[in-house]
């Protein structure tokens, strides 16, 4: 099997690359070269269709990673670019070299704010840019699926927040915060948050390499789901600290802060680390469910263990000469 990596250099896709070495014949695309595997990176823009014409390994799969996914990305137009003209590109770039197989990594945000328990069902309404450009790159990937249906393999896998060592994202903030001892939980902390774990997710794409022609749309949760309450908890017990949260803080408040922070970024055009989008996405509940289990895939490392490795790697060992990787 070879396997082209689209957006390859980053967070999930070097682990990607890391978990397929010597396994699998492999090239990356992204327009970035990879910090762990630039001799095997080709620089790509997934908006130029003439860079994805000629580079593709003929007749081998394709995973695509690449998207803008910022809450603040500017222009706006990029969303589109990159996510939807960038789906329409890779596409062509298949039908040219007879590649059957693409593994797509939409995302969760297809379902916006969505109840509790949603699974691949759920009602699609996104409430932003990120989420509706998912989706509509996914129906680019099923019209070309369409085309062929008898003979082409399309995975959509939707993630939920994407965690582990070496990501510098919206967990890893969270437990920096915890970390320093200067958390403030906003809210009351009964809200659970679903998360996967990126060692798990990067399994989960291999083993979907395997699958039979046809559209396999699969939501990406590890489980058990935690209260924000209890994962502060947890990652205190590992710092070896009492699990006890010491301030809370109202939510009407947070957001009034998040607010302000809006308007400070507006006026000094700068990209701040809190905003009141950030503010929401952290106070609210986001607990999905996922029909994986029916493939027979199970996931490697349990979540309280990735939870720990996380935690370890970060905070207590020291990794500083190692490369990392900055995303939501």
């Amino acid at each position: 099997m070879s396997l082209n990596i689209v957006g390859g250099s980053g967070f999930i896709g070097t682990r990607l690359c890391d978990r397929l070495l010597g396994k699998v014949d492999f090239k990356i695309f992204d327009i970035k070269p990879s910090k762990v595997y630039a001799k095997k990176t080709v620089n790509l823009d997934v908006r130029s269709l003439d860079m994805l014409d000629f580079d593709l390994l003929d007749g081998s799969s394709i995973v695509n990673l690449a998207a803008e996914h910022r809450d603040d990305v500017t222009p706006k137009s990029l969303y589109d670019e990159v996510n939807v003209g960038g789906a329409k590109n890779i596409c062509a770039a298949a039908r040219l070299k007879n590649i059957n197989t693409i593994v797509f990594t939409s995302s969760v945000a297809v379902y916006g704010f969505a109840p509790l328990g949603t699974n691949e069902s759920g009602v699609i309404n996104p409430f932003n840019d990120y989420g509706r450009t998912k989706w509509e790159a996914e129906q680019v990937y099923k019209s070309w699926q369409a085309e062929d249906s008898g003979n082409r393999t399309l995975v959509i896998i939707r993630p939920t927040v994407v965690f582990g060592e070496r990501n510098r994202g919206n967990v890893y903030n969270l437990l920096k915060q915890i970390a320093s001892g200067n958390f403030v939980m906003v809210g009351h902390g009964h809200n659970r948050k679903s998360m996967a774990y990126v060692e798990n997710v990067v399994a989960f794409i291999e083993f979907s390499l395997n699958f039979k022609p046809g559209v396999h749309i699969y939501n990406y949760i590890d489980k058990p789901d935690f209260t924000m309450n209890a994962l502060v908890g947890r990652v205190n017990s590992i710092l070896g600290r009492s699990e006890k949260i010491k301030f809370y803080v109202p939510y009407f408040i947070g957001l009034a802060v998040g607010k302000a922070f809006d308007l400070i970024a507006f006026v000094t055009r700068k990209k701040l680390a809190i905003s009141s989008i950030r503010v929401k996405k952290f106070c609210a509940n986001s607990v999905y469910e996922s029909a994986i289990s029916k493939t027979g895939f199970a996931p490697p490392i349990l979540m309280l263990d990735a939870i720990e490795r996380t935690v370890r790697y970060e905070f207590l060992e020291d990794h500083k000469e190692e490369p990392f990787y900055f995303s939501e």
